[in-house]
């Protein structure tokens, strides 16, 4: 497996001589399998630079295929599809997974966003071919070669992390993710962070503890895992109802699952690259001596798996 990071930012897209380095885009991850199967993490705004990218092989052609899978379908995770150019191509074709549940469905959440009030261009008037699928923690699924599997994460209007198992290797996807430790799993975002803290004998404090026995289990011997890391520790302190991790939250976890590499991902858009140059140092420090290694992810960021 190859995977390559096209877009790293939580939130919003941003831009600006301070954001060169490691990118402005929104959440984007290619998975290339040894036997060409494409799998697309996210649709958020660096998806429009992997399908300028498609263009440039099969699926310029009308001959691509690839499979997304959608975290959840907060904008800044699904923003990139009304600017994804293989989508215009008839004969391209693309199955899409996310999450069941109750309310609009995925397929019309995606629709939606390019309905007129927002866009010149309706989703219905894309040449290429959607199959949307949505799908309930514990689904097994398939593609190519490889086999799929997912867990809830603990984040407002739900989320889902996908371990990708193929050639050999284990790639799993975990954003967006607070820690168990506060409940975020309702509709809306919690408004008094007071609130999120579950009663230590109640049953939300068994259920953050089953969502983080699912995780380990999801992200246990794995190779590579892509973690939330949009806070530091201060910043969570005030906000921990908006659903994200801290990098000092992703090592625990990961260190406990005896993950080999670990990625910190879904950069806050007001980290300039000199502020992720210091995140990243202080971290590799965090964690040197203890078998595991720290990476950054950055726009271009490739690597092989295992």
């Amino acid at each position: 497996m190859r995977v390559r990071f096209w877009g790293v930012r939580g939130s919003y897209p941003v831009a600006g001589p301070e954001t060169v380095r490691y990118g402005g885009n929104t959440s984007c991850v290619e998975v290339r399998l040894d036997d060409g199967t494409l799998l697309i993490l996210d649709a958020g705004s660096g998806l429009r630079l992997l399908g300028d990218h498609l263009l440039k092989g099969e699926f310029g052609q009308g001959k691509g295929e690839a499979t997304f899978l959608i975290t959840h379908t907060h904008w800044d995770h699904i923003m990139g599809m009304p600017f994804f150019a293989p989508a215009k191509i008839a004969g391209n074709r693309f199955t899409v997974y996310g999450l069941k549940r109750d309310g609009p469905s995925l397929e019309s959440i995606f629709a939606g966003q390019q309905s007129p009030e927002y866009f010149d261009t309706p989703f219905s008037e894309f040449s290429a071919e959607f199959t949307f699928n949505e799908i309930e923690e514990g689904d097994i699924l398939a593609a190519g070669g490889a086999t799929i599997t997912c867990a809830r994460l603990n984040h407002p209007y739900y989320a889902l992390a996908y371990r990708i198992v193929a050639d050999g290797g284990a790639v799993v996807y975990a954003t967006d993710t607070s820690p168990f430790r506060e409940v975020l799993i309702e509709d809306w975002f919690i408004k008094n962070p007071a609130d999120a803290a579950p009663s230590p004998d109640g049953p939300r404090y068994e259920q953050m503890t089953r969502l983080q026995e699912r995780l380990l289990a999801l992200t246990a011997d794995a190779d590579l895992v892509i973690y939330d890391t949009f806070f530091e520790p201060e910043g969570y302190k005030s906000r921990p109802h908006w659903g994200h991790s801290t990098p000092d939250d992703a090592i625990t976890t990961c260190q406990a699952a005896r993950v080999k590499r670990l990625v910190l991902f879904h950069h806050a858009p007001d980290n300039s690259d000199a502020a992720m140059d210091q995140l990243q140092e202080k971290y590799r420090r965090k964690v040197e001596g203890r078998g595991m290694e720290l990476l950054v992810a950055y726009e271009g960021l490739d690597l092989q798996v295992p």
